[in-house]
């Protein structure tokens, strides 16, 4: 019954969503002070998490990862020609992003092998 419900307004508000978000959406999303508050979360939890981590298992290679992956993204961030290009700041972006999440992951391996 919970999930036919769920169902249901899913069904029934992904039409208003539809219209909707793309007005409201695109303008959140090309928005500089939004991308810096990512980039802010990820540093913040990348950082945390790996530091705390790192303490367990004692292996550097998941930070060595992280180091570079939030120099991309910071220097995409701030550095202004590289924010004002177009497919240089995507790609710059993505390998950031794509090297924090590597980090993570192997992170999260280190520890699941610490811990056996």
């Amino acid at each position: 019954m919970t999930g036919a419900l769920l169902c249901a307004i899913h069904c029934a508000l992904l039409p208003v969503a539809l219209v909707v978000l793309p007005s409201v959406g695109l303008a959140l999303v090309f928005n500089d002070r939004v991308e810096f508050i990512f980039v802010g979360f990820a540093s913040f939890v990348g950082l945390v998490s790996l530091v705390r981590s790192f303490r367990m298992h004692r292996a550097g290679a998941a930070l060595a990862l992280l180091a570079p992956g939030l120099a991309l993204l910071w220097g995409g961030v701030l550095w202004a020609p590289l924010h004002e290009a177009l497919a240089p700041h995507a790609i710059t972006m993505a390998a950031g992003g794509s090297l924090v999440a590597v980090a993570h992951f192997l992170n999260a391996r280190l520890v699941r092998r610490a811990c056996t």
